[in-house]
C-alpha cells in the first residue's frame, strides 16, 4: 500500500476541523441562528448502522495523479460520467456545458463535440441500438441517435417531475433503468439533499417499446450510479450519503425486491460500472473520514452548516477520491485514490488502463494498471 504522508497530514487536520465544528455547534450564535432559522430544510437523523466501520480492500494504491495522465485536458469540462463503444474506440461523456463529447482514445486521444444536449447531462449510457441514452439533470431522459438527433424520452413518472436525473444503464433488451435523485432538490443544490438526511430518490426504468415510465423503489437516499448486472437479473444502485449500493432484482422469483450489496463504504459512491474479469467499479467522490462521520451523525451539525454555509464552504473538505473495484458479492478488492484528487464521479476499465470521469476536472484521468502492478511488485 503506497499512501503519501500527505494523507496522514490530510487526517490530522481532518481532527482540528472537527473539533472546530463541534466548538462552533456550541456557541451561541449559530445556536440562535439555528432556532430562529427560517426554511423547509429539515435535516433528520440517518439509519443508526450507517457509521460501522468500513471494509478493507486487499490492496489499496493511493498515488494516481502521479502515475496518471490526462486526456482532453482542457476541453473536457466535468466529465461526470462515462460509456465506451468498443466497436467505434470512442469514450463518450457529458460536459459541464451541455455538451456530449467524445474521445477517440486510439493514438493522440482526439476530442469531438459530438452532441449539444444543453442543461446538465450526467449518467450516459450506450444502447443497444448504437445510440446514446443521456440522464439530464432537469430535462430528464434524452436518447441521442447515431445521426445526433435528440429526443426526450421521460421527464416524469406518476405525475411527478423529475428534479435530479442522474445515474443510467441500459439492459441488453433495451429497458433503461435510471435514477431520479432528489424529487425536492435540483443539481445546483443537490448537497442540501446530503444534508437534510431524508429519502427523496427513486429508482425508475423506461420501456422504449411502450414509452412507459414505471417507479421501481421510492425512499432512496439521493439515488445516483447504477449499473445492471453481467446475467441480467438484478442491478446495483447507489445511496451516496448512506455509502452504500443495493440491488434491485429485475428478474425471477426476487423480481421487484431489494437487497443489500455492499455497506459502509470507504467513501461516498456516486456512480458504478459493471467491469472486465466479474467486477464493478465504484466511483468515491470523496473519501470517509471524522469530519464526514460527525456531520452526518448529528442533524443539529447539518442545520449549522445549512445557515453557514459561506462560512463553512470548505467543511468536510472533498479530498482522496478514486475508485473501488469489488466482486459481483460486494467483497472489495481493489481501491485506486490519490489525497488530491476530489469529486470523482465515474470510472472505467479499457484494456490495460483505468479512467476516472469528474465532476468538476477539464479533463479525464488515465492510469495504466501495469504501472501500477510494477510499482507494488518493487
Amino acid at each position: 500500500m503506497d499512501i503519501p504522508d500527505a494523507s496522514r497530514r490530510h487526517r490530522r487536520r481532518g481532527f482540528r476541523l472537527s473539533f472546530g465544528l463541534l466548538l462552533l455547534a456550541l456557541s451561541p450564535v449559530p445556536l440562535a441562528l439555528f432556532i430562529a432559522g427560517r426554511s423547509d430544510f429539515d435535516p433528520a437523523p440517518f439509519p443508526a448502522d450507517f457509521l460501522q466501520p468500513s471494509p478493507a480492500a486487499e490492496t489499496e494504491h493511493g498515488a494516481m495523479l502521479a502515475t496518471g495522465e490526462l486526456v482532453g485536458e482542457g476541453k473536457l469540462p466535468g466529465p461526470e460520467d462515462l460509456a465506451y463503444d468498443e466497436e467505434e474506440g470512442y469514450l463518450y461523456t457529458g460536459c459541464a456545458d451541455g455538451w456530449i463529447r467524445r474521445v477517440l482514445l486510439a493514438g493522440e486521444a482526439a476530442v469531438e463535440d459530438w452532441a449539444d444536449v444543453g442543461g446538465r447531462p450526467l449518467g450516459v449510457a450506450l444502447s443497444p441500438d448504437g445510440g446514446l441514452v443521456v440522464a439530464e439533470s432537469e430535462k430528464g431522459l434524452l436518447k441521442v441517435s447515431k445521426e445526433r438527433k435528440i429526443t426526450l424520452l421521460t421527464d416524469e413518472a406518476d405525475g411527478q417531475k423529475f428534479k435530479l436525473t442522474d445515474g443510467v444503464h441500459v439492459a441488453s433488451d433495451g429497458t433503461i433503468f435510471f435514477t431520479d435523485a432528489s424529487y425536492k432538490y435540483d443539481l445546483e443544490s443537490h448537497f442540501l439533499d446530503f444534508l437534510e438526511g431524508r429519502p427523496h430518490g427513486r429508482l425508475l426504468s423506461y420501456n422504449p417499446v411502450t414509452n412507459h415510465t414505471t417507479v421501481l423503489a421510492r425512499d432512496l437516499y439521493f439515488a445516483n450510479g447504477i449499473s445492471v448486472a453481467p446475467d441480467q437479473n438484478s442491478l446495483i444502485f447507489c445511496e451516496t450519503p448512506l455509502r452504500r449500493c443495493r440491488r434491485y432484482h429485475i428478474r425471477g422469483e426476487k423480481n421487484g425486491t431489494i437487497e443489500e450489496f455492499m455497506e459502509n463504504l470507504p467513501g461516498f459512491p456516486d456512480n458504478i460500472r459493471y467491469i472486465r474479469d466479474n467486477n464493478y467499479l465504484i466511483a468515491l467522490c470523496t473519501e470517509r473520514n471524522l469530519l464526514w462521520d460527525l456531520l452526518m451523525k448529528y442533524p443539529l451539525l447539518r442545520k449549522l452548516k445549512f445557515l453557514l454555509g459561506s462560512h463553512l464552504a470548505n467543511i468536510p473538505p472533498m479530498r482522496n477520491s478514486g475508485l473501488m473495484r469489488v466482486s459481483l458479492d460486494g467483497k472489495p478488492m481493489a481501491i485506486f485514490s490519490d489525497p488530491h484528487l476530489s469529486l470523482v464521479t465515474s470510472g472505467l476499465q479499457i484494456g490495460k488502463h483505468l479512467y476516472f470521469g469528474s465532476l468538476h476536472e477539464n479533463h479525464i484521468l488515465r492510469v495504466d494498471l501495469t504501472k501500477l502492478e510494477n510499482v507494488a511488485n518493487k
